[in-house]
């Protein structure tokens, strides 16, 4: 099979079976008579299951580690919960902040909300970011996030 009958197969673009053959995702043989990559239908499977551990929030770099596990003959399987649970708990780290970050800005919109404009001076560009000081709460938020 060539590069366009794999990506057709499997639902991508040729150049994104290109990049995988160029990470090391897929590892294509070579036509002698005219030098282009030979896939074959097990290329077709490794590039379907890459979609679906991408959809499932895996990284290439985490496929890589899988598909070099498959390779060798052992289950990936206890690598895949591993790593799943690491990417759970990253996730669970990136909400946080973020719900952090929606909750301070809907209780600055709304403090925000009846105050009027200012213009900008020599040591203010916007007085209602300004005018948030780092009170006793906001240190520690401060210090936490590198503000």
């Amino acid at each position: 099979m060539i590069v366009s009958e794999v990506a057709k197969a499997a639902g991508v673009s040729a150049d994104v079976v290109r990049y995988y053959s160029r990470i090391g995702l897929l590892n294509p043989g070579r036509n002698p008579d005219n030098g282009y990559r030979e896939y074959t239908p097990q290329d077709v499977v490794r590039v379907s299951f890459i979609r679906k551990a991408k959809w499932l929030g895996f990284t290439l770099k985490d496929v890589k580690t899988i598909l070099e596990k498959a390779d060798s003959g052992e289950s990936p399987c206890g690598e895949v919960r591993r790593i799943i649970t690491e990417r759970l708990q990253e996730n669970q780290q990136r909400l946080d902040r973020l719900n952090e970050i929606q909750e301070r800005m809907e209780r600055a919109a709304e403090s925000w909300a009846l105050l009027s404009d200012s213009a900008p001076g020599d040591e203010s560009i916007c007085g209602l970011i300004d005018e948030l000081a780092c009170n006793e709460e906001m240190l520690d938020l401060c210090a936490a996030h590198k503000f």
